[in-house]
């Protein structure tokens, strides 16, 4: 191997060893920021029937949203998720508010609503719960 080829080889080999131990320090989210950070890109992507899978099994039970609510859902693309603000009251509880921007996909129309997130964690099931459900997007 020629000696520009070789220096070459050891540069790339340098920054290859960099890269690896950059992403070897990288921190790992709690299930809390997992969870979060799955449901967030599920709302943001207007993809409602994913979120669905969030909330919690017993609030399903007494409350699961209808045909005609989850086609409702269809009706509005996402254009905003902003937290305003986080709250642990309590042991494996955690709160948060969130302003959603969506756009009615037929009038084209933006509205506000204001989502109040209520999340439980289940030692049992190893995750966390969203107790509070989906979006109330008839707000006015």
């Amino acid at each position: 191997m020629n000696t520009p080829a070789r220096v070459l080889a050891v540069l790339f080999a340098a920054a290859l060893c960099a890269l690896l131990a950059a992403c070897g320090g990288a921190t790992k989210r709690s299930p809390l920021e997992q969870t979060l950070y799955h449901y967030t890109s599920a709302i943001r992507w207007s993809e409602f029937d994913k979120a669905l899978a969030f909330v919690d099994p017993q609030v399903l039970e007494r409350d699961r949203p209808g045909e005609l609510d989850m086609e409702r859902y269809k009706q509005y693309q996402v254009s905003g998720y902003e937290v305003r603000s986080k709250n642990t009251p309590e042991e494996g509880v955690y709160e948060q508010v969130v302003l959603i921007r969506l756009v009615n996909r037929h009038t084209q129309t933006e509205r506000v609503v204001t989502d109040r997130q209520r999340w439980r964690w289940d030692g049992e099931a190893k995750r966390w719960w969203l107790v509070s459900g989906l979006p109330d997007i008839r707000q006015r």
